[in-house]
């Protein structure tokens, strides 16, 4: 992990370190008015700095497994989930860690929640990134990536302005299997089910490929190995349970980011929305974006990539962006914001700290978002995305 901290590329950008310090600073005397706030944006930070320094993505990994059959992305998103389980659960099964009183993110699961994460997952493969990785990515230097996170705040503002079409749908309660069958129980079948995970992802790539490339290495156009970053996240997310009572979110903060837009240029009247009436949501819709946990954190990540981008010296934006691939930010931004809100979370939120939590919907979100992966996977050459062999002997190497 200390490689993953401080390996550097020898050509320092030091204007852009300059200014993503500048700005990390500033943001800490914005968010002081408690000593939370400050500790959360300093997580958010790390956060996009170790997403930024492994090129940890969620929907590169799903696609190198769905088009490539290559593994190494998905068995470290086992490891983070199952690094992130053993923290969680004991946690969550006291109530309590040092005095503050921590709870998971256990969601209903039924339409909706299918319905979001299979739009989420076309999202995914069209708009170029998940929630994370547009957040990182954008803090990166990527301008395509900047008009992805444009387009999921429209589309999270929409699907929270329509949510009695979506509200209603049949659905079940939330399951937490912690609460179900309690904390040894749910620690060994996590361990059975990540071990199965494991040897099936191994088992499918040396099929395919005669060898599995391993997580603990550095591969070809990665700063830091995979395993590191999925130590990294599950350590940081824990310490998001730590401080702010609850696990990593990302996405209701788009929603509210554009909520307020709508309000502040009198286009809607948020406070009326369905939405925004669910107790649990409204308070956020009346306080500063300062003292928004989730909105600062979002920031925070994209401040830290950006300070990797530039330690790394990768910072270099490019602003000519092919109108084909401008389109399928603009589309897959959309369904990536609409699908978060009516899934209630993306793959950090709901799959990420779900399964952590020990909730039912984290495993069912995954398994609606893959099928929609698989065709937005499909649906990436209609857009000019991968598909030459030249951009799919990169992405294999990548891997």
């Amino acid at each position: 992990m200390f490689g993953l901290l401080i390996s550097f590329r020898a050509h320092v950008q030091w204007p852009v370190v300059g200014f993503a310090v500048v700005l990390a600073l500033a943001g800490g005397a914005v968010v002081a008015q408690d000593w939370r706030s400050v500790a959360l944006w300093g997580v958010g930070i790390a956060l996009g700095y170790a997403l930024y320094r492994s090129t940890f993505g969620f929907s590169a990994g799903f696609r190198a497994l769905l088009r490539d059959g290559r593994t190494a992305h998905v068995r470290a998103q086992c490891l983070m989930l199952a690094a992130a389980a053993v923290t969680f659960l004991p946690a969550l099964d006291a109530g309590a860690v040092f005095g503050q009183p921590v709870r998971g993110f256990v969601s209903p699961a039924g339409i909706a929640l299918a319905a979001g994460a299979f739009a989420f997952g076309i999202g995914m493969q069209l708009g170029g990134g998940c929630a994370s990785g547009t957040l990182y990515t954008v803090g990166g230097g990527s301008t395509r990536m900047l008009v992805t996170l444009l387009f999921i705040v429209v589309g999270a503002t929409l699907a929270a302005q329509h949510a009695e079409l979506w509200t209603d749908l049949p659905t079940l309660p939330g399951v937490s299997l912690l609460a179900m069958l309690g904390l040894l129980p749910v620690l060994a079948l996590y361990a059975a089910v990540f071990l199965l995970l494991w040897r099936i992802a191994i088992l499918h790539e040396r099929r395919r490929h005669g060898e599995a490339a391993s997580i603990w290495r550095t591969q070809p156009q990665q700063l830091s190995p995979f395993a590191w970053a999925a130590l990294a996240l599950a350590v940081l997310n824990f310490a998001t349970l730590l401080v702010a009572g609850r696990p990593w979110g990302i996405t209701q903060a788009f929603a509210l980011w554009g909520s307020k837009i709508a309000d502040a240029t009198g286009r809607a009247d948020p406070v009326f929305w369905t939405f925004w009436e669910n107790p649990t949501r409204a308070e956020a819709l009346h306080r500063p974006l300062s003292a928004d946990i989730t909105s600062i954190m979002d920031v925070g990540v994209i401040v830290g990539a950006l300070l990797a981008a530039g330690l790394a010296g990768r910072f270099s934006p490019q602003w000519r962006i092919a109108p084909l691939h401008l389109i399928a930010s603009v589309v897959g931004g959309l369904l990536l914001g609409a699908g978060a809100i009516v899934a209630t979370g993306c793959n950090i939120s709901a799959m990420f700290s779900g399964i952590a939590s020990g909730s039912l919907h984290g495993w069912l979100w995954i398994a609606a978002a893959l099928p929609g992966n698989w065709l937005g996977v499909h649906l990436r050459p209609l857009f000019g995305l991968d598909d030459t062999p030249v951009q799919r002997r990169i992405l294999r190497q990548s891997v």
